[in-house]
C-alpha cells in the first residue's frame, strides 16, 4: 500500500551537485527511502548552510533536532531539516558532537536557528558557540539535567515553584497527581455507575416506568389507530358545516316586507 503523501523524489544529477558544491566539508551523503542526508564537519556548518541556501536553493530551516547515541565517542547528532521551495525538495544535513565541542549557531544564516538551538540545548546540552540568548527554552529555572539524554535518570529531581505562603520560590520533590487517571468509556447518559463532581446534591432520578408487554403494547398501538381513524378531519367537518348552513338559508322562508310609509307630500293631496 502505497503512502498518502505525495511521493517526491530529488532531480536527476542532484547528489553530484552538492557533492561538488560543498567539497571537503562533507564526510558522507547518504540517499536512502527516497530522502538525501548531507553528513558535514561540525565546524564547517555554517559555510555548508550558507552555500546551501544561496546556491542551492534551500531557502527555509524548518526543523533542529538532537539524538543521543550513548555508545559513541562523539554521542550528540545535531540534524537540519532543510526546504527548497523551488524544487521542491527537503534535504537533511547532520554532525556529531559531544559534551565539551561546542557547535557553530546557524542563527546568523536562519535567525529562526535560536529558539530550535535553544532547545537542542535544553534536551541534550548541546552548546552552540554564537547564539546570544542560549537559555533554557522548555524545562524550569534551575533545572538539573537534560530530559532527553538516554542517562537521564526517571526519579530524585526536584521542582519548584512560588509559595504564597513563604513569599519566595520554594523547592519540592516531584509529585505527579494521579486524581484523573482512573479513565472509563461510560457515559452518563447511559447509567454510570458512580457520581459526577456536583451531582450528589441532586434530587434522585424518579425510577424509569417498566416496559409494557409485547402483547399489551401491541393492543394499546391498534387502539390509538383505531381513535385516529374515527376522528374526523378538519377540513371535512368545516365543508360539512359551510354545507349545513347553506342548506339551512336556502329552505328558510322569506321574510315578509314592510308597508312603505306615504310621504308627506302624498298625505296633503
Amino acid at each position: 500500500m502505497g503512502h498518502s503523501a505525495p511521493h517526491v523524489v530529488a532531480s536527476e544529477g542532484l547528489a553530484d551537485e552538492l557533492r561538488g558544491l560543498v567539497g571537503s566539508d562533507l564526510l558522507a551523503l547518504i540517499e536512502a527511502h527516497d530522502e538525501m542526508t548531507l553528513v558535514v564537519a561540525r565546524d564547517s556548518v555554517e559555510r555548508v548552510m550558507v552555500k546551501l541556501r544561496d546556491e542551492a536553493d534551500y531557502q527555509q530551516l524548518m526543523e533542529i533536532a538532537g539524538v543521543d547515541y550513548l555508545d559513541r565517542p562523539e554521542r550528540f547528532e545535531v540534524v537540519y531539516h532543510l526546504l527548497s521551495v523551488t524544487r521542491n525538495h527537503r534535504l537533511r544535513v547532520k554532525l556529531s558532537a559531544d559534551e565539551a565541542s561546542p557547535v557553530p549557531s546557524v542563527t546568523s544564516v536562519w535567525p529562526v536557528a535560536g529558539w530550535l538551538e535553544r532547545e537542542v540545548f535544553d534536551m541534550y546540552g548541546v552548546i552552540f558557540s554564537g547564539n546570544t540568548d542560549l537559555r533554557r527554552i522548555l524545562t524550569d529555572y534551575g533545572f538539573s539535567g537534560h530530559p532527553q539524554r538516554k542517562d537521564f535518570p526517571l526519579s530524585g529531581y526536584v521542582e519548584l515553584r512560588y509559595s504564597e505562603e513563604d513569599k519566595r520560590v520554594v523547592y519540592e520533590p516531584v509529585k505527579l497527581a494521579q486524581d484523573f487517571r482512573s479513565f472509563d468509556f461510560m457515559s452518563p447518559w447511559e447509567g454510570a455507575e458512580y457520581i459526577l463532581p456536583g451531582d450528589e446534591k441532586a434530587p434522585p432520578a424518579p425510577p424509569a416506568p417498566p416496559p409494557a408487554p409485547a402483547a399489551k403494547a401491541e393492543e394499546v398501538k391498534k387502539d390509538a389507530a383505531s381513535a385516529e381513524a374515527k376522528k374526523p378531519r378538519a377540513a371535512s367537518v368545516k365543508a360539512a358545516t359551510a354545507k349545513a348552513d347553506g342548506d339551512a338559508k336556502a329552505k328558510a322562508p322569506a321574510k315578509p316586507r314592510a308597508p312603505r310609509k306615504p310621504k308627506a307630500s302624498e298625505d296633503k293631496a
